[in-house]
C-alpha cells in the first residue's frame, strides 16, 4: 500500500499547525463553563454536529463535495477506524476527566501527539535527526518539570484516580491512532472531505446518548460558550488535518505538544479577569523552567531540517 507522503510546505503546515495549538489550547476553558450546564454527551454531539453542517454547506457553496467515484476507492475500513477511534477519545478523555483532576488529565493526554509522531516515524518512514532527538528529550524533560506536582499525586494516587489516569492514558492512545489513519486517508481524499465524514460519522455515534431539551434553554453565556466550542472544533481539526497535508506527522505532534502551556497562559488570564470563572494554576520556578523547556524541545523537533 502506497503511504501518504507530505506536500513539503513546511510554512504552511507550521502555520496551521499554530492554530490548532491556539484553538485547542482555550478550548477547556469554553468546555469548563458550557459543562456546568450540558452532560458531556450532548456537549460533544452538538460539536460534531455543527462542525458537520458548516463544512457541509461551506464545500457545497464551493462545489467540493465528496463525489461518488471519490467515496468508493475511499478505503472504508481506515475510515471506519478514523470515526470510531476519534468518538473513543471523546469518551475516554471525558470519564477519565470526571475521575482525575485536570492538571493530571492534561499531563497524561500529551502523550497523544507524542505517539502520533513516533507512529510518523514507524508508520510513515519519517525521520528524526540527531538535534531533533534531542529536542525530544528536552520537551519530556520540559513536561517532567512542568507537571512535577502533578506527576508527583499521579504516583501516590489510589483507587478511582488510577483508573481516571488509565482512561487519559487509552485516550490518548486512541486519538493517535485516529491521527495516522486520518494521514493515510490523505491519499484518496482531501482534508476536507475527510473531515466532513468523521464529524457525520461521530455525530451518528454520540446521538443515542444525547439529551438535547436543555440546549433551547441556555442562557447567552452558556449558548456562547456551546457555539464557540462547536465552531473550534471546525476550524481547529480543520487546521489539523490541512496540516498533516503539508507537514510530516512527527513534526505537527511536536508543535500540538505545546498546548498545555497555551491553556496554562489562557486560564491564568481569564483567573485575572472573572476570578469568579475559573480558579488560576500557580507555577512555581521550576514549573517556569519546564514551560520554557517544553517550547524549545518542540521548535528543535518542528524546525529541524529533515535528513
Amino acid at each position: 500500500m502506497q503511504l501518504h507522503s507530505s506536500s513539503g510546505r513546511w510554512r504552511l503546515g507550521l502555520a496551521l499547525s499554530l492554530v490548532t495549538v491556539f484553538l485547542w489550547g482555550i478550548l477547556p476553558i469554553a468546555l469548563t463553563v458550557t459543562l456546568q450546564a450540558l452532560d458531556v454527551y450532548t456537549v460533544t454531539w452538538f460539536r460534531f454536529l455543527v462542525s458537520f453542517g458548516l463544512l457541509a454547506i461551506y464545500l457545497a457553496a464551493r462545489k467540493q463535495l465528496p463525489s461518488v467515484e471519490k467515496l468508493k476507492t475511499t478505503p472504508i475500513g481506515l475510515l471506519a477506524i478514523a470515526i470510531l477511534f476519534l468518538a473513543a477519545n471523546y469518551i475516554l478523555f471525558l470519564q477519565g476527566l470526571q475521575l482525575t483532576s485536570p492538571a493530571n488529565t492534561q499531563v497524561l493526554i500529551q502523550m497523544a501527539p507524542v505517539l502520533m509522531g513516533l507512529g510518523g516515524l514507524a508508520i510513515f518512514k519519517e525521520r528524526y535527526t540527531l538535534r531533533q532527538w534531542i529536542g525530544l528529550a528536552v520537551l519530556t524533560l520540559g513536561f517532567a518539570l512542568f507537571f512535577h506536582e502533578q506527576l508527583t499525586n499521579l504516583i501516590t494516587a489510589q483507587g478511582k484516580y488510577l483508573i481516571g489516569c488509565g482512561l487519559i492514558v487509552l485516550a490518548a492512545i486512541t486519538w493517535a491512532i485516529y491521527a495516522l489513519a486520518q494521514k493515510q486517508l490523505l491519499q484518496k481524499l482531501p482534508s476536507s472531505n475527510i473531515m466532513l465524514l468523521i464529524y457525520g460519522g461521530c455525530a451518528i455515534l454520540f446521538t443515542p446518548f444525547i439529551t438535547p431539551q436543555p440546549i433551547l434553554t441556555l442562557n447567552p453565556l452558556h449558548l456562547g460558550m456551546l457555539l464557540f466550542c462547536a465552531l473550534n472544533t471546525v476550524i481547529a481539526y480543520g487546521a489539523f488535518a490541512e496540516s498533516l497535508e503539508h507537514w510530516e506527522a512527527s513534526r505537527v505532534s511536536a508543535v500540538l505538544a505545546i498546548t498545555p502551556i497555551v491553556t496554562l497562559i489562557s486560564v491564568s488570564a481569564v483567573a485575572v479577569f472573572l476570578p469568579s470563572l475559573i480558579a488560576p494554576e500557580k507555577l512555581t520556578i521550576l514549573g517556569i523552567f519546564g514551560a520554557i523547556s517544553v517550547v524549545s524541545g518542540s521548535i528543535a523537533i518542528a524546525l529541524g531540517k529533515s535528513r
